[in-house]
């Protein structure tokens, strides 16, 4: 039986002018099935998501219609809704709504008027299901972003949902984190039965699991079948969402392999090792070999400590980093280790009690705020939302440059012309990610701090953006990003740094990083280490796999 029918659903912001976010969606889903929603940032996904559960819905003009259980959506109850229809969203923050863990597991069945020894006997259950037992008792605040996650998806599951929708829930995870989530998503959809539909930017842990991919585009479904099918029609479409296919699909497509296509880690290591039984003649591409020295860094930092309040433990524990001109420095590690908090000391958010920041060799506490932040130092936050502070893109760009041109010329820079006249908050994760950025590079920096930059991107644009931060590297801007996108790091930086425990661990360039790591790093590398060393890219493994068997492009 379905869960949910749509039926020619049509949907179209007021801000708009009459362009449809939504065309034409029909769609159909099975109780019991694990759907994985794809497509590019602004493609309609969330809207869609959104339009599943009523009191989600946005503002807009709508038409077709959309049936939960054989009865019309607007029908059902707001209270079986909220029992039956579970959604966990981008930002775990969005979602939390009281102050301790037990309280937070227990808010919706207290908000359904559970008995008391029922609610009891679920919130325990729960909290063991999800390894929550160790920090039952926790502040919500002292949290971890993969913790607060993981807390939204038991609070929701003690409701029993009968779907449970998720919209790109690990995107503030960091790669571990989210293999750990998505496992057990896939472990309430086999064990549970519950319909499952998320979307998903990284589709390594979830492509290969799903009964069916389905694939959108401005605002309409191009393409619904099982992955294996979906990552051979795009691929023999020549369509652009082939570049957001698992690494084991892109590798294998791209190096013209024979035979079945991988879509796991796993098959992809079966097939090469099928492909090579015996050692390649070639099994590793040059690595380049980073500054032994840097003479003059345009950021130092020599032992920072820093704690957020005087009784607590330190987040930064004698942090030392160095940063070369013109480079894209990233930081990697686990959520928690201190990466944003680095940041925040680096643009005198947080104030270290011990140690030093140079900025250009001088004294980061020797600038005023104007002259730290106009041409020189300029940072994107975590939250995009936070910069937003007008009622179009258009007027948030503007308030920091009255030179139009200007304006013109990073808006289509950062591809978000099309996107001015919107309210920021109506815009995609990915979109507002874009906006955001636009106006930080609006203020001409020349040191650029970027948090989660790519989270909520989408493949494509994640390509532009590392085009443009060549552009300004070329110009002599210098980058350090923070990031949990392992396989952008690997395929982009220059150097990377892992942060554990308040401390900066090793750095090194990323083929040498990644390569030496055993699971922080990357699918291609993973999958193709026992052929290849050091291949941390699908571009490195396809490359090598093309040089062995004589192939070509």
């Amino acid at each position: 039986m379905e869960h949910f029918k749509i039926e020619d659903l049509n949907f179209s912001y007021p801000t708009a002018k009459g362009k449809l976010s939504l065309e034409n969606v029909s769609l159909t889903i099975s109780k019991g099935e694990y759907i994985v929603l794809c497509g590019r940032s602004g493609s309609g996904k969330t809207t869609l998501l959104r339009h599943l559960k009523t009191v989600l819905a946005p503002h807009g003009k709508r038409s077709g219609s959309i049936t939960f259980n054989g009865v019309p959506l607007e029908q059902v109850s707001e209270r079986d809704q909220a029992s039956k229809i579970g959604y966990v969203m981008q930002n775990p923050d969005d979602q939390i709504v009281t102050d301790k863990v037990w309280h937070e597991l227990a808010f919706g069945l207290e908000s359904l008027g559970t008995d008391q020894k029922v609610m009891r006997a679920r919130v325990a259950e729960m909290a063991c299901y999800f390894g929550i037992q160790d920090w039952f008792h926790r502040n919500v605040a002292d949290l971890s972003g993969g913790q607060k996650q993981l807390l939204n998806l038991a609070s929701i599951m003690a409701m029993q949902p009968e779907v449970l929708i998720l919209d790109e829930p690990t995107s503030q995870l960091d790669p571990i984190a989210a293999s750990d989530f998505l496992n057990t998503v896939r472990k309430i959809n086999i064990e549970l039965g519950t319909t499952v539909i998320v979307t998903e930017h990284r589709l390594e842990d979830i492509f290969p699991y799903a009964d069916r991919a389905i694939v959108m585009d401005e605002g309409r479904i191009i393409a619904d079948d099982t992955p294996r099918n979906i990552g051979k029609l795009l691929y023999e479409q020549k369509n652009l969402m082939f570049a957001a296919m698992p690494t084991p699909v892109r590798v294998f497509y791209s190096a013209g392999g024979k035979g079945d296509c991988p879509l796991t880690v796993r098959e992809g290591r079966t097939w090469l090792a099928e492909t090579f039984p015996k050692a390649p003649a070639v099994t590793a591409l040059p690595v380049s070999e980073p500054d032994e020295e840097i003479t003059d860094p345009v950021l130092s930092l020599k032992e920072l400590w820093f704690r957020y309040e005087k009784d607590s433990p330190d987040i930064l524990r004698g942090v030392n980093m160095e940063v070369q001109k013109g480079s894209l420095f990233a930081i990697v590690g686990g959520n928690g280790a201190g990466k944003s908090t680095t940041l925040k000391a680096i643009c005198g958010i947080c104030r270290p009690y011990r140690g030093k920041i140079k900025i250009f060799g001088k004294p980061v506490e020797k600038y005023s705020t104007g002259e730290l932040f106009k041409n020189c130092l300029s940072m994107l936050p975590q939250d995009p939302k936070s910069l937003f502070v007008k009622k179009t893109v258009r007027e948030d760009l503007e308030e920091m440059s009255k030179d139009k041109d200007h304006v013109a010329q990073i808006a289509r820079l950062c591809q978000v012309t099309q996107l001015l006249d919107s309210h920021p908050y109506d815009l995609s994760g990915g979109e507002q990610q874009r906006a955001a950025l636009a106006k930080v590079l609006l203020t001409d920096p020349k040191i650029l701090l970027l948090d989660e930059p790519t989270k909520g991107i989408d493949s494509f644009f994640k390509e532009t953006f590392a085009g443009i931060l060549a552009d300004l590297k070329a110009k002599g801007l210098t980058v350090i990003m923070v990031s949990h996108d392992i396989e952008f790091c690997a395929r982009y930086a220059d150097t990377v740094s892992m942060f554990f425990d308040g401390q900066v661990l090793t750095t090194d360039v990323p083929r040498r990083f990644f390569g030496a790591n055993s699971f922080y790093t990357t699918a291609a590398n993973r999958m193709s280490r026992h052929v290849f060393a050091n291949a941390v890219t699908a571009d490195d493994v396809a490359e090598l796999y093309r040089i062995n068997t004589g192939g070509s492009n």
